[in-house]
């Protein structure tokens, strides 16, 4: 699992080294790493030119570090401070032995030391920092040429490290180099788009597990959750789920929820709704009733949602089933919060980022700036599981760390993808997964097949439902 932490623990390991250790070694310790990632990014050091923008905190002293470093190699570094009076004077110092000239910021040179620096180094501001770029710092973010390598320091400027908010001007890298741990807004848009190409530096914080705000699955992660069969399963054993989707408009919904159930894990798929007859056509091993949910036989979980229209009354039956429930598209719209919160077996909210203004009573804008407060603050409402689709998906409940989804792309932004994940997610809690890892497993197949899908093509909905079992034995795959 990858874990991301907060600032403040993140300064609570390194208080806790600083106890312990020399006066310095963290800031060696994070030079190293970001001299040895700058040279691997350059292949050849000596005679590239290198430009540091160094702001005021210890930020701008692993920049100064990093930069001596490089000039030792023989490397032609230069430094611009941003505040010549708060600049790290050790950190000066060094580069300066190594040969590196420092200029202030207002200094007529500067703009053209970053315009011709093969690599710009953005030390401006650390993890502490908030808002934007003050207006010299974007003008000479700006200034870099259009073939230069941007390496941020630790998390880019401009950059919330908790959140992954953006607010004003900010660097985009094209590699960040981080210190300890990953940090939040490394790895959650739009956060995650300014930082790009993130290395971890290990400097020695020893961050516990169980102190993460945010984790990512990998692939060992995902294996270990997958239901997988055993001799003496049978269907019921796996897990039966039933699927209320589609109405006489929007048939095509529960198709592609039925889909993408069909391939999650559990041993049977039971639908209930008007489409039932394009459910059949397309997949007969489907368990189809006309009659209401509660009639409709065994179910361990239900979907809830995808193309219902404004069937209240299929979704209030769902709701007081005393199983797991998933909550997609139109059943979101319908459900109240007090509905929602009342119920005493799991419930799994799965908006995007339009239907989750909606729930918050905020401008779509909102959510999309803020991803990280906005899943939190459904689940602490709705006191459910809140998957929140888009760039970078999330899944938070009301305590614990929120999960954050490392694969995707963006061709799965397609009519009916939604439905697809709807589906694949409700299958994994009927075969006994927990809202949390089934939310966080269906969004990594889901993602994992529309790479699969795609290929760097426009892609459809039926075709990521049709990848998922590739992926699936990818994963697995020993």
């Amino acid at each position: 699992m990858r874990t991301a932490y907060g600032v403040e623990r993140v300064r609570a390991g390194e208080r806790a080294v600083m106890a312990r250790e020399p006066e310095g070694v963290l800031m060696q310790r994070a030079a190293a790493g970001l001299a040895a990632e700058c040279a691997r990014l350059l292949g050849k050091v000596y005679g590239t030119r290198v430009t540091l923008l160094v702001g005021s905190g210890d930020n701008g002293g692993d920049a100064l570090y990093a930069g001596a470093r490089l000039a030792r190699r023989g490397a032609g570094v230069s430094a611009v401070l941003l505040d010549p009076e708060r600049a790290h004077a050790g950190g000066l110092a060094a580069l300066r032995r190594a040969g590196g000239s420092v200029v202030g910021a207002d200094d007529p040179r500067a703009e053209e030391l970053v315009r011709g620096a093969r690599l710009v180094v953005d030390g401006i501001v650390g993890i502490g920092g908030r808002g934007g770029l003050r207006e010299r710092a974007a003008a000479l973010v700006a200034a870099a040429g259009e073939d230069a390598l941007v390496v941020a320091v630790d998390v880019p400027s401009g950059v919330d490290s908790d959140t992954g908010e953006v607010h004003g001007d900010a660097v985009r890298a094209d590699v960040t180099v981080t210190f300890g741990a990953y940090k939040p807004g490394l790895l959650v848009d739009p956060g995650r788009e300014y930082a790009g190409v993130v290395r971890l530096v290990d400097i020695g914080l020893g961050l516990g597990a169980d102190d993460a705000e945010l984790e990512a699955l990998q692939f060992a992660d995902a294996a270990r959750l997958l239901p997988v069969p055993g001799g003496e399963s049978d269907k019921y054993r796996r897990g039966v789920v039933g699927i209320v989707a589609g109405s006489a408009r929007y048939p095509g919904a529960a198709v592609l929820a039925v889909a993408g159930a069909l391939r999650g894990g559990a041993g049977a798929v039971r639908y209930v709704g008007p489409a039932a007859d394009a459910v059949i056509a397309r997949f007969p091993e489907t368990l189809v009733s006309a009659g209401p949910p509660s009639k409709a036989g065994r179910v361990q979980a239900w979907v809830v949602g995808p193309g219902l229209g404004d069937d209240a009354e299929r979704l209030g039956e769902v709701l007081a089933a005393d199983v797991p429930v998933l909550i997609d598209a139109d059943g979101l719209r319908l459900a109240g919060e007090r509905e929602v919160r009342e119920r005493t077996a799991p419930t799994l909210l799965t908006p995007h980022a339009g239907e989750a203004a909606a729930l918050l009573g905020v401008a779509r804008e909102e959510v999309e700036a803020g991803r990280l407060s906005a899943v939190r603050e459904l689940a602490r409402r709705y006191g459910a599981t809140v998957l929140l689709k888009g760039s970078t998906t999330l899944v938070a409940s009301e305590t614990g760390a929120v999960r954050v989804n490392p694969t995707g792309t963006a061709w799965l932004a397609t009519a009916g993808s939604g439905d697809v994940l709807s589906g694949l997610a409700g299958s994994l809690l009927a075969a006994g997964l927990d809202a949390r890892d089934a939310g966080s497993v269906g969004a990594y197949l889901h993602g994992l097949a529309g790479r699969h899908a795609a290929d760097g093509a426009p892609v459809a909905a039926q075709d990521v439902a049709e990848a998922i079992p590739a992926v699936w034995r990818e994963v697995r795959r020993p």
